[in-house]
């Protein structure tokens, strides 16, 4: 079976949590066509990341799409059948390994008593009856006796463990590569037939687009004229009053796609773990990296939209000047909350940009060892791009991702919520003046 030994750049990391958000609200923009077509470019995007499981034939309403389950059945069938006569293999490896250690080194041990057992025979016939020498030499011979038998018993057993542990690691071995191969070969068989279906895939959607009825459009068209008649919720745009609520907004919705991101990054991890047998060493920690960056970040957005968590037991009921009244005295400890969580963030991001390890401009500035305007004017390319410069605190798994971005995304988030929360203090003096 084939590998798949892919570390994700860190670089790559960074740029997708900046970049696909972008291209996905950019998407999520566009005029929605009037009538709905199967598409040749979605088709094209469901072969790459589901198209060993058939499912850009289950888009286009293919039942062909059943050929590749079986094959993928046997695939991850193979593979776990590889994984367990690999583990059989490592264990009969290791037992032979350590009995042909036993037995090299008992044989030395014996050997070396063996040598030495006539020289003390002789020098305890030379001593005096009742002497030390006497009674010592007595002593070393029957140590000397007793390592010849214990290492003759353990050499036996040694010898018993790689006669019963060599046919069980030739069996495994054999399994191993015969289960890989199986697991291979199928797999070559689902690319072949994801390669014909690529060639195949414009003719599909052509003929799936024409099999379409015409009332299917309308059905459809009419739904969405009743949905958009019928009466809605307030939208999020709807909130928006100052530039403070346009930021918040706009950050909100820009992490929101992040969840996209961990969808197709475990949906990688599980691939890759389960159909290669090659699992990952960044899928899970860059994932819950980005959800605490998320959630940090989302904070002011919650607050805009007033989806955090509420008990709205006595605060629901109440009017809107009553409810402007409520908020403006809680405010006291919200700011309190929120001015704690900026000035630690703030702490924590300059204790990661000063760890020790840190030997960048920007570290040295942390560290106090140089001043701001000297670390600006020391700036220059190589800071970015030669690997021997780390800018502060990294990770300690293989993958090694810096975590000073994450601490300064808690700075980021702090001072979003407090700026939202300003915007909020504001509408609420407002609304108490107007006296409604």
């Amino acid at each position: 079976m084939p590998g798949l030994s892919f570390t994700l750049p860190h670089w790559l990391y960074w740029v997708g949590l900046i970049v696909f958000p972008i291209i996905a609200m950019a998407l999520s923009k566009r005029p929605k066509p009037q009538q709905r077509r199967y598409s040749t470019t979605l088709g094209y995007m469901i072969l790459v990341a589901g198209g060993f499981l058939g499912l850009h034939r289950f888009y286009l309403k293919s039942l062909l799409g059943l050929v590749y389950i079986p094959l993928l059945l046997f695939v991850l069938f193979a593979n776990g059948q590889e994984r367990d006569a690999r583990q059989v293999y490592s264990t009969a490896s290791n037992a032979l390994d350590a009995a042909q250690t036993a037995l090299e080194r008992q044989q030395e041990q014996i050997d070396s008593a063996r040598t030495t057992l006539p020289q003390l025979r002789e020098a305890m016939r030379a001593a005096e009856e009742g002497s030390f020498a006497r009674t010592s030499a007595e002593r070393r011979i029957e140590r000397s006796e007793r390592t010849i038998t214990e290492g003759e018993e353990r050499i036996a057993r040694a010898q018993a463990t790689i006669e019963e542990m060599q046919p069980a690691a030739a069996e495994a071995r054999a399994n191993r590569a015969f289960w890989n191969s199986a697991a291979g070969y199928t797999f070559y068989v689902i690319l072949a037939f994801l390669l014909v279906d690529a060639v195949l895939l414009p003719g599909m959607v052509r003929r799936a687009n024409a099999s379409l009825p015409p009332e299917e459009d309308d059905e459809i068209n009419a739904a969405l004229a009743a949905a958009e008649d019928a009466e809605s919720p307030v939208h999020d745009a709807d909130r928006v009053e100052n530039w403070i609520d346009r930021l918040s907004l706009f950050c909100g919705e820009f992490v929101s796609y992040w969840a996209v991101i961990a969808v197709l990054v475990y949906y990688y991890e599980v691939v890759a773990r389960y159909v290669f047998n090659s699992p990952t060493n960044w899928a899970h920690e860059s994932m819950y990296l980005m959800f605490g960056m998320q959630y940090l970040i989302s904070g002011a957005y919650a607050m805009l939209t007033e989806t955090h968590v509420r008990v709205d037991v006595f605060y629901a009921p109440l009017p809107k000047k009553k409810k402007a009244w409520a908020d403006l005295l809680t405010s006291v400890f919200f700011f309190i909350f929120a001015g704690t969580l900026l000035v630690t963030s703030w702490i924590f991001a300059m204790d990661a940009i000063a760890v020790p390890t840190g030997n960048s401009i920007v570290s040295d500035w942390a560290r106090g060892e140089i001043g701001f305007w000297q670390m600006l004017g020391s700036m220059n390319l190589a800071q970015w791009t030669d690997p021997a410069i780390r800018w502060g605190e990294i990770s300690f798994n293989e993958w090694e991702v810096p975590l000073w971005p994450m601490k300064w995304v808690m700075v980021l988030g702090g001072l979003l919520l407090v700026l939202q929360g300003i915007s909020k203090f504001g509408k609420d003096i407002r609304e108490i003046a107007r006296g409604n």
